[in-house]
């Protein structure tokens, strides 16, 4: 492949029209625009372009070892991607708690302060107020209306309150005081975790970087990896390896900065 064809892909994929610019222009034109979208990256189709370069490099093994990179690749972006959401839904979550408080503080019924806030809270909070205040006011279960999602702790304080007579937007602003000072020692942590983060990396590229280094002095480490049994049973095994201690070392850095 010569420069110019790789040029020309290049610009080609820095010019291709995201899904946002095809909205904008559905929004202008009226009609549905009919853009050609590349396909969204999946666990089968990372596995498979990694079992195919794989393949094509390093014949049967590389092919394994490509395909459970591809995995490990999909399963590192997820975990990245569950992080920030997270994150969001953390503090959509407090700003929803803040919303409520200024209704109580400024005189409204707990009910109608929940359903209030629900016509401006994100879909996420504004279905949680909603099961809130149903239950609410039905007399029935808080808590149970949503034990599984973040709100469970809202839900909880707002039975304490009611359990024992406290001022219910005072139990909802500690919520949200606790909330915030999770997200910013979340946020804290995040940014010092880079150094352990950037290590990983390095650590996991030093194998080839050795095999660099191999073919250059001409000790041909890739001809022994794809043209004899025991190099691709060493190879296989390396991904292997390397891939387990990215993973591990992924979710050591990824526990400690979950809010």
């Amino acid at each position: 492949m010569d420069t110019v064809t790789v040029l020309v892909l290049a610009t080609a994929l820095l010019i291709w029209p995201t899904v946002r610019a095809s909205r904008r222009l559905t929004a202008l034109t009226g009609s549905p625009s009919r853009v050609l979208r590349p396909p969204k990256p999946s666990t089968a189709l990372l596995v498979l372009a990694g079992g195919l370069a794989g393949a094509a490099l390093l014949g049967v093994g590389g092919a394994i070892a490509g395909a459970i990179s591809g995995a490990v690749a999909w399963r590192y972006g997820q975990s990245r991607r569950q992080l920030r959401e997270r994150a969001t839904a953390v503090e959509e979550l407090a700003e929803t708690l803040r919303a409520l408080v200024s209704e109580l503080r400024a005189g409204a019924h707990p009910v109608v302060a929940a359903e209030t806030v629900a016509a401006d809270a994100p879909p996420g909070g504004a279905e949680a107020m909603r099961a809130i205040a149903a239950a609410a006011r039905m007399g029935g279960d808080v808590e149970r209306a949503v034990r599984e999602t973040l709100f469970a702790d809202v839900a909880h304080a707002w039975a304490l309150a009611q359990r024992h007579g406290l001022p219910l937007a005072d139990v909802l602003a500690a919520v949200v005081r606790d909330l915030d000072q999770r997200v910013r020692f979340a946020r804290q942590v995040h940014a010092r975790m880079a150094g352990p983060r950037m290590s990983a990396f390095v650590l996991a590229g030093l194998p080839l970087v050795g095999i660099a280094l191999g073919q250059v002095v001409g000790a041909r480490p890739l001809q022994m990896l794809s043209g004899t049994a025991v190099g691709q049973a060493l190879l296989v095994l390396g991904v292997a390896l390397l891939c387990a201690g990215f993973l591990w070392s992924g979710r050591l850095t990824r526990q400690v900065a979950l809010p």
